[in-house]
């Protein structure tokens, strides 16, 4: 009764107010409506990172090179680790599939073999025809943003390509994205539009409400997958806000080939400027195909459009909310609650002026409604009763709320309160704590306050001391002082940064023999690192020859270490690292067997075959002799020793 009496008086608020609304205040505050989902429940990540864009408002804006995407990869990837509550992203993407797995009464993680369908939006896509060149001004799925998410999946959550469906079977995806999106690791990926969707005609939508309307089926890409990924985009519409409710729009097929709404006969609950009616959006949300399957919300906010019909440019794509400041939104937005990311949308979008000042869409209550819809949804305002589509009343989504005010941006959660949602940024790559050597010295940058630097010194295997040190900002160990002011007879090194109170690594571990650090047991300097090591595969050595740069530097510091590589497309062992390395990636043309090259900024690649590539990688060395090392390792997964 509470929450139907605050419905009702924001609803009065509303009708009263509509002509008094002002940024900052488009609807009126209310406590948080249903029960906040996810494994990290209510939970919306925000990632925000001005260096992801760098365009100067010349060509199109989907243009990949206006784009970073080592920056918009750490985005994902950090964005998955927090969402899970985890440190790196394949600890978070397998939270996730649990949690979503409970949630749907099954057990475990992803197991390999499970097909995966993402729901891009393609929207300004061949709207009018069939032209796949994706010239154009009109908004649709940032290319890289979407390549990114990909390679999260395959790399870090451990899926094959051929087990992922990227989809829209309304629109046509461009040539370049499909090309950009299935090539390298992601060779498999599958893209389906309206050209080659499929109609499951065992799986009609069955709406909550009669009304008329071609029959709707879904296709087959979706209801064969067991999991679903709803990848949306933050931008103003004609039609109050595009979010992820609004995204499967383009989940089915009638017959109506560009326009399937029409055909469904949706629009009239969404242009009819009302509260307390119906919402499409809450049954496709509903369905147990789609928002039933789902186990990640994305929201594209690299670079928003004021309306979907409007043309971006390098003015109007500027938000002048704070932290934007007339800058790019740089953005991304994930969670595991449909209801609580696309309420943390809205509050974005209408108290945006660029929005606003473009059309009333950001003060048309169709996306509220369906908020109050789906938050209510046991006792939703317009009284329908919202099923499955398959005859299982649905009795919570998520939760709905606005946040306290735009400056603080603060939602219950954050509040201190145990229901509602939680709006967290994800980790900054610069922000993480990171071990490095310098001139003799063991650093930690960006220590935080709990966390703890050890330094085990081992001689010939045998650990004869352990230093420990605490700080917050930056430590630094002068390790030849240390060694003569306590008498440390010592030939190796090793040195981690950890919270001791949960006995968890905040940064990699730094191995390294101490003629490396330039240092000798007896606290001499040496002289500088030889530029070669050592790999051991399948009790066979290989010396490779380093490269002079910052990278193969970060690089020595981890060493010695031992690394499970995987095997990938018959060319290649990879390993991914636990913290990035610097890059300077180039493109390489040619592929030679021997080649150690870092691919992104933590993916080591181990190179046994040669052939061409459009890639980039940034060189880290090579091994002369070859002649043993495409039989040393294998055909599947090896371990290496690097020394």
């Amino acid at each position: 009764m509470k929450k139907q009496l605050s419905f009702i008086l924001g609803v009065i608020l509303m009708t009263v107010q509509v002509n008094a609304w002002a940024v900052g205040d488009i609807f009126p505050k209310h406590e948080p409506y249903g029960e906040s989902v996810g494994a990290m429940p209510g939970r919306v990540v925000w990632a925000h990172e001005p260096d992801s864009v760098e365009w100067d408002g010349a060509g199109y804006w989907w243009e990949p090179d206006h784009f970073d995407e080592r920056v918009i990869q750490n985005m994902v990837d950090s964005s998955i680790a927090k969402l899970g509550g985890e440190r790196t992203a394949a600890e978070g993407w397998n939270v996730l599939f649990v949690s979503r797995n409970e949630r749907n009464g099954d057990s475990g993680g992803y197991k390999q073999g499970e097909k995966i369908a993402i729901k891009a939006n393609i929207n300004g896509s061949a709207v009018m025809d069939n032209d796949t060149s994706g010239r154009t001004q009109m908004s649709y799925t940032n290319p890289v943003l979407l390549k990114t998410l990909l390679v999260s999946l395959v790399k870090e959550a451990g899926v094959a390509p051929t087990d992922i469906t990227v989809y829209d079977v309304s629109r046509l995806f461009p040539d370049y994205m499909v090309q950009m999106c299935s090539e390298g690791i992601l060779q498999g990926i599958n893209f389906v539009g309206r050209d080659n969707g499929k109609a499951d005609e065992s799986a009609p939508i069955v709406w909550s409400r009669e009304f008329s309307g071609r029959v709707n089926y879904l296709p087959t890409c979706v209801t064969e997958a067991k999991y679903m990924i709803n990848l949306a985009n933050l931008k103003g519409h004609s039609y109050g806000i595009t979010l992820c409710g609004k995204n499967h729009f383009g989940s089915f097929i009638n017959g109506n080939a560009m326009r399937p709404p029409e055909g469904a006969n949706l629009h009239q609950w969404l242009t009819r400027n009302e509260m307390g009616i119906y919402s499409p959006l809450a049954d496709l949300m509903a369905n147990k195909h789609l928002g039933g399957k789902t186990v990640l919300y994305m929201l594209d906010a690299i670079i928003c459009a004021t309306s979907e019909g409007a043309s971006i440019t390098g003015s109007n794509a500027k938000w002048q909310q704070a932290p934007f400041d007339n800058d790019y939104t740089s953005s991304i937005f994930v969670s595991q609650d449909p209801v609580a990311i696309d309420s943390v949308g809205i509050d974005f979008l209408t108290n945006e002026p660029t929005i606003i000042g473009h059309n009333n869409a950001a003060n048309d209550p169709t996306v509220e409604n369906y908020l109050h819809e789906a938050g209510l949804i046991e006792n939703a305002p317009s009284g329908i009763v919202y099923t499955d589509s398959f005859g299982k009343t649905i009795k919570n989504l998520g939760v709905h709320e606005h946040w306290n005010n735009p400056e603080d941006k603060q939602y219950s959660r954050n509040l201190g309160k145990n229901e509602g949602i939680e709006l967290v940024m994800a980790d900054s790559a610069e922000g993480r704590p990171k071990l490095s050597t310098e001139n003799g010295k063991i650093i930690v940058n960006n220590a935080i306050s709990n966390g703890t630097l050890l330094l085990a010194f081992y001689n010939s295997g045998t650990l004869v001391n352990v230093k420990t040190f605490q700080g917050a900002g930056t430590i630094e160990v002068d390790v030849d002082k240390l060694m003569k002011d306590n008498a440390i007879n010592a030939s190796d090194v090793k040195a981690f940064f950890w919270d001791l109170e949960s006995i968890r690594p905040l940064c990699n571990l730094l191995s390294l023999p101490l003629d490396n650090l330039e240092i000798t047991p007896g606290g001499n300097v040496s002289p500088e690192p030889k530029n070669t090591i050592t790999l051991t595969i399948n009790q066979q050595k290989f010396t490779a020859e380093l490269e002079e740069n910052e990278t193969t530097n970060s690089f020595r510091s981890l060493l010695p270490m031992t690394i499970q590589m995987s095997e990938l497309n018959g060319n290649e062992k990879y390993y991914n690292l636990s913290e990035n390395l610097p890059t300077n990636a180039q493109s390489m043309g040619t592929i030679h067997a021997g080649d150690i090259m870092l691919f992104g900024a933590n993916c080591v690649v181990l190179f046994y075959e040669t052939f061409p590539t459009s890639y980039q990688y940034t060189k880290i060395g090579h091994i002369e002799n070859i002649s043993a090392l495409k039989t040393a390792v294998g055909s599947g997964g090896v371990t290496v020793t690097l020394e």
